[in-house]
Parts: structure tokens; C-alpha cells; sequence
């Protein structure tokens, strides 16, 4: 277990604290759970600096960091949506999108002779603009930069899961290419 892998654990018993916290009748309790949920943030830039820098990357990271990444992306669309700080429907695209990251990385790590499609800039972008805007909820930003903000985030998210559908379709197709080949 290294430095990295117990900052991913870190982030994933983080989970039930902010859910804890944000469903509770603390007087700040969006505050207070926004800030677990940005330091949830940092903590995942500073596991996956310091996987690369100093090259920690384990297959025990590649599963964890994902699954803390979107354990916390689902508890705070989920809070939100039913306690009405955001409308249902970036819900729904936004875990439509999710679920189909996942299905298409399983089926593509299970035939796909165990290949990963790594995190973008795409996906990078889409991430800090899902960050900018629950965060702008945390911190009572004004309604219409918040409105615009998780505009830009289903948008960039969409951008996002179109490129890696097709790095997808791309690696499905070598892999069959491969498999004509063989044959």
C-alpha cells in the first residue's frame, strides 16, 4: 500500500462523511460537506501527482481512484438533486454519461486484453467545471453563474464522452482488425 493508495482510501472514506454531514441539521451543513467535497478534490490531484512523479502507479490505484472519483461525483449529484439545489436532469445526463464510462471500461478492460482508456484533457476540463459548479452552490455564487456553470459542465461532459467514445470505437476496431488478421 503506498502514499497514493491511502490518499484514494482517504477519499473514499470521505464519502460517508460528507453525506453524513450534508444530510444532517447542521446550521452549515452545505458549507461544511463542500468542503469535504473540495478537499475530496485536492486530495485526488495530489494521489495522482504524486503517482506519476515519482511512478506509484499499482493496478490496486487504477480500480480505487475511478471508483472514489465517481462514488463522490454520484453522492454529491444525488444530494443535490433531491435536495433541490440542482435541477434532475443534469442528473440524469450526467449519470447516463457515467454509467456508460463505466459499462464501455468494463466491457473494454474484460475483451479488450485488458486496456484502459486514461483520463484526458476532455475529461480533465469536464471534471473542473463539475467542481467549479457544485462548488458555486457551496458558496452561494449568484443563481445565474451557477446556472451557467453546470451548463458548461453537461456540455463539456458530453464533449468529454463523445471522445472517449470514439477512442472506443477505435480500439474496438484495431482489436477486430488484430482478430482478421489472425484468421
Amino acid at each position: 500500500m503506498n502514499i497514493p493508495n491511502v490518499i484514494t482510501i482517504f477519499r473514499i472514506i470521505l464519502i460517508p462523511i460528507f453525506l453524513f454531514i450534508f444530510h444532517s441539521d447542521l446550521e452549515n451543513r452545505i458549507l461544511i460537506s463542500g468542503l469535504i467535497f473540495l478537499l475530496a478534490g485536492i486530495s485526488d490531484v495530489l494521489d495522482g501527482h504524486i503517482a506519476r512523479k515519482y511512478n506509484l502507479t499499482t493496478k490496486l490505484g487504477t480500480v480505487l481512484d475511478p471508483f472514489a472519483d465517481k462514488l463522490m461525483s454520484f453522492s454529491i449529484l444525488i444530494s443535490y438533486t433531491f435536495s433541490g439545489l440542482i435541477p434532475y436532469w443534469i442528473l440524469i445526463i450526467l449519470a447516463l454519461k457515467e454509467i456508460c464510462m463505466i459499462l464501455g471500461g468494463g466491457l473494454l478492460y474484460l475483451h479488450g486484453n485488458k486496456k484502459v482508456i486514461p483520463a484526458n484533457k476532455f475529461g480533465k476540463i469536464a471534471t473542473l467545471f463539475f467542481y467549479a459548479s457544485m462548488l458555486s452552490i457551496v458558496f452561494n455564487f449568484s443563481d445565474e453563474i451557477s446556472k451557467l456553470l453546470l451548463l458548461l459542465t453537461v456540455i463539456l461532459n458530453i464533449v468529454a464522452f463523445y471522445n472517449y467514445l470514439r477512442i472506443f470505437i477505435v480500439i474496438n476496431k484495431d482489436d477486430m482488425d488484430t482478430v482478421d488478421k489472425s484468421i
